[in-house]
C-alpha cells in the first residue's frame, strides 16, 4: 500500500512539474504549479522537500534585498 501512495505522489507531482514548466512559455500560473508539484513530491521525497525548502528561502531572500531601503549617494 505504501508503494503504491508513493507512486501516486510520484505521478501527480511530475505531473505538476511538467504543466508548470509548459506554463513558463504557455499562458498560466507557472510560479504556482511548479512550487506545488514540489510540495506534492515533498510529501514522499526528501529530496524534493529540500529543494523546495532552498528555492523558497532564494524567493525570500530576494524579496528582502527588494524591500531594503537605499542608502542616498553621498
Amino acid at each position: 500500500m505504501n508503494s503504491m501512495r508513493k507512486l501516486v505522489v510520484l505521478v501527480v507531482g511530475v505531473a505538476l512539474l511538467v504543466i508548470g514548466a509548459a506554463m513558463i512559455v504557455l499562458p498560466g500560473p507557472a510560479l504556482v504549479v511548479l512550487p506545488l508539484g514540489l510540495a506534492v513530491l515533498g510529501a514522499e521525497f526528501p529530496w524534493a522537500r529540500r529543494l523546495l525548502r532552498y528555492i523558497l528561502e532564494r524567493v525570500r531572500a530576494f524579496f528582502n534585498r527588494l524591500t531594503q531601503p537605499v542608502a542616498p549617494p553621498e
